[in-house]
């Protein structure tokens, strides 16, 4: 099942939280509070539980993807895990280029490329992450910075193949310390990344690409966030543990 162009997303990325049984108790509750189909509603779990989650939901309404993968095909690469493996168990969605798996563990420009390359022979999804620091932001050189990891990560892709990549805006600045990036700073970013891949390809396929904002995605700011033009939805890092928390952001939509 793929997403469709433009559609609004809301993807919850646990990052390195909840045990199989709090897993298991969160999709039976987020599944049950599910009352719309205004949006599209993915969920990243651990590598650990990943193939379990998926084999025990029953459900329609969520869609799986992998919190990252290798931009390895194959081989002595102990600890990880390739796009191929992902694929072979029904993964369709991956996340590429994390703020934090930049930060904690010195992922490059040319390595997160290299990973949308596996993640598309695959056939699955890369959501591609982009944002800058604080130091960045406060410098004025925000664009520069999210241009950059644009032009060496994604833009040398194929026109099909960037019609089937969904991008998401991370102010790293905003995630875990206590800021939030305005509507209005949310949409400024959101506008100029659709329009460096308009100036790349074309309008109109920008006009497809689906640009998720994921920096503090809360349900108080929800609405505003994704009220904006050219936010198509959330990558929800924190609020998506709490199921209660992640259905309000949903019906924010």
């Amino acid at each position: 099942m793929k997403i469709e162009s433009r559609r609004k997303i809301v993807a919850g990325n646990w990052k390195m939280n909840l045990d199989l049984t709090e897993a298991a108790e969160w999709l039976a509750e987020v599944d049950a509070g599910l009352r719309s189909d205004k949006c599209d509603v993915l969920v990243f779990p651990s590598f650990i539980f990943l193939g379990d989650l998926m084999d025990m939901y029953e459900g329609e309404q969520i869609l799986f993807g992998a919190q990252n993968c290798s931009n390895k095909e194959s081989g002595a690469y102990t600890g990880e895990v390739s796009a191929a493996q992902l694929a072979s168990v029904g993964v369709e969605y991956v996340i590429v280029g994390h703020s934090e798996r930049r930060e904690h563990f010195g992922e490059t420009n040319q390595m997160l490329k290299e990973k949308i390359q596996r993640a598309l022979k695959n056939e699955i999804t890369p959501i591609f992450c982009c944002g800058e620091p604080l130091e960045v932001r406060n410098a004025n050189k925000q664009l520069e910075y999210v241009k950059q990891q644009l032009e060496e990560s994604l833009l040398g892709f194929s026109a099909a193949a960037i019609a089937e990549i969904i991008v998401a805006y991370e102010p790293v600045w905003a995630i875990g310390t206590g800021l939030n990036a305005t509507p209005e700073q949310a949409q400024e970013m959101h506008a100029f990344i659709r329009a460096e891949i308009a100036a790349k390809y074309s309008p109109d396929i920008a006009a497809q690409v689906p640009i998720l904002y994921g920096g503090s995605c809360k349900p108080d700011n929800a609405k505003a966030l994704f009220s904006c033009a050219d936010v198509d939805g959330g990558l929800i890092g924190g609020a998506s543990l709490n199921a209660k928390d992640f259905l309000k952001i949903i019906q924010a939509v």
